[in-house]
């Protein structure tokens, strides 16, 4: 394999699939991103780890679940011995960049305004510092999507192209380096400021309805009907999808990934160039809003899209699921280097160059709360998911559970948690997800997610569950564990206690 010598992620935020007309709906007009996807692969199954910004994020950039690195929901910082991708690889000699939304810092919306470790502080910029440019009254403004019918305004005034500006700088300064460039726009989530044209670009659009739009959502979790409110009543015959400034702001957007791809094209064009966005939003899918405790495809499937050259094909389509957990491993691996042991997904660089190649049997996905700084949002809702490229089993710790079948039902409308024929893949399912929270140390791992109504084989409830020692391996950065029995290096992270 011929190492990657610059590596550049570009990720949106609150984009869906059907949002790129690559993805298939020829309505939004996404020409940079559609172009990105012609000259390398786009992945038709690609997941995030958790549909919530800051969790998602903590995922992409440490390589671990947010259960496993402390971001179980908006507003709490990364743990203080969790490692993100650009911390190894500046320990490696690599010069890197983050610029825009971080997300990661334990702050508010905004974030702290200050570059964490790891990262090149000349380029640092997320939201917080955006806002220390403007006056109070422009900030009141840029929060405020009526501004979009002001004609005056221009695209330099917004977030996006400003990250823009200062990627296009960092791609011209260090062209000849080894780096890692992050492009992180908040654009099109809320507010959606865009200037003209994009701002008027649908202005007489509706959405197409998809068929769950009319989901009665009988026989789901009693807290998809807490959340869809009076909702699920509202006859959807009449529902009209209208959001003129989101789809603009979709399109605004991908104007400025133009702009930056087109310098990636000058400078650096044999770069490995890895789109993304975090989550999606339901545009009233299941009578629900925005995104949160729920598995459906509308908040949890995103768009991924990698180009380079000479090793991605061109035009290529990978079928097969794939997670945003995989995406700190494979930069690892592209770079030449080690992937940690502390990292919990694998290198996705044999399915990069040939995208035939299934990367995972089954991928994973969790919720644990919205944001810490609300009460709203559902609160604490536990959530663990697995999802094999068909079956998808939602284990709702709370309420009740749900599998679909995505062939049959790719709307996710029929729930087969207690369908007879489908008791061997569901139990597998469950399997591996009670496997998997045992070995990523889940701290809300108990006998509890075993025990479900359904699972006629579910082993009795102890104290002591499966009695094993599950500790940490991160040698890059710490010194080995000890055993508590010996006080000596552990010989194995996993034993029985």
């Amino acid at each position: 394999m011929k190492k990657a010598n610059r590596v550049i992620v570009i990720m949106t935020d609150t984009q869906r699939t059907d949002m790129l007309g690559c993805y298939g709906n020829p309505d939004m007009q996404t020409p940079n991103l559609n172009r990105l996807a012609a000259e390398g692969t786009r992945f038709d199954r690609a997941y995030t780890c958790q549909p919530v910004c800051g969790p998602a994020r903590s995922a992409l950039f440490t390589g671990t679940f947010p259960h496993s690195n402390g971001m179980w929901g908006n507003s709490m910082a990364l743990g203080d011995n969790m490692k993100t991708i650009g911390q190894r690889l500046r320990d490696h000699g690599i010069h890197t960049a983050y610029i825009g939304k971080w997300h990661l810092d334990g702050g508010d919306y905004f974030g702290l305004g200050r570059c964490p470790d790891g990262w090149d502080p000349e380029y640092w910029y997320d939201m917080r510092n955006y806002l220390d440019e403007l006056t109070p009254e422009e900030r009141l403004c840029s929060r405020d999507a009526s501004l979009n019918r002001d004609p005056n305004l221009t695209e330099d005034f917004t977030f996006g192209h400003r990250c823009s500006n200062r990627a296009i700088d960092f791609l011209s300064r260090y062209e000849d380096e080894d780096f890692f460039l992050v492009v992180s726009y908040d654009e099109p989530h809320h507010p959606y400021i865009c200037p003209r044209p994009f701002s008027e670009m649908y202005r007489d659009y509706t959405f197409p309805k998809c068929e769950n739009i009319w989901d009665s959502l009988e026989n789901k979790p009693a807290h998809q009907w807490v959340w869809a409110g009076d909702s699920v009543r509202q006859n959807k015959d009449e529902l009209e999808i209208w959001h003129p400034d989101f789809l603009g702001c979709n399109a605004f957007i991908d104007h400025e990934i133009g702009r930056v791809l087109k310098a990636i094209d000058v400078h650096t064009p044999d770069a490995l160039v890895i789109y993304t966005s975090d989550h999606g939003d339901f545009l009233h899918s299941h009578s629900l809003s925005g995104k949160g405790p729920a598995m459906y495809d509308e908040i949890t499937h995103i768009p991924f899209i990698v180009r380079w050259p000479d090793h991605t094909p061109v035009g290529d389509v990978c079928p097969h699921p794939v997670s945003h957990i995989d995406l700190s491993p494979t930069i690892m691996d592209v770079m030449g280097l080690p992937v940690p042991n502390l990292m919990e997904g694998r290198s996705m660089v044999a399915t990069l160059e040939s995208p035939g190649t299934r990367p995972n049997e089954v991928i994973f996905m969790e919720f644990t709360r919205y944001e810490i700084d609300h009460d709203g949002f559902g609160g604490f809702q536990p959530i663990r998911a697995a999802f094999d490229g068909r079956y998808k089993l939602v284990i709702n710790l709370l309420t009740s559970d749900e599998l679909y079948d995505l062939d049959e039902d790719p709307a996710e409308m029929i729930n087969l948690i207690d369908s007879p024929g489908h008791t061997q893949i569901r139990d597998a399912l469950h399997d591996a997800i009670l496997n998997w929270m045992n070995a990523t140390r889940d701290p809300f791992r108990g006998y509890y997610w075993e025990r479900r109504p359904w699972r006629a084989d579910a082993r009795p409830a102890t104290w002591d569950y499966t009695g094993m020692t599950r500790q940490r391996e991160n040698e890059e950065y710490e010194p080995r564990q000890l055993d508590y029995k010996t006080g000596l290096d552990m010989v194995t992270a996993t034993r029985k206690k």
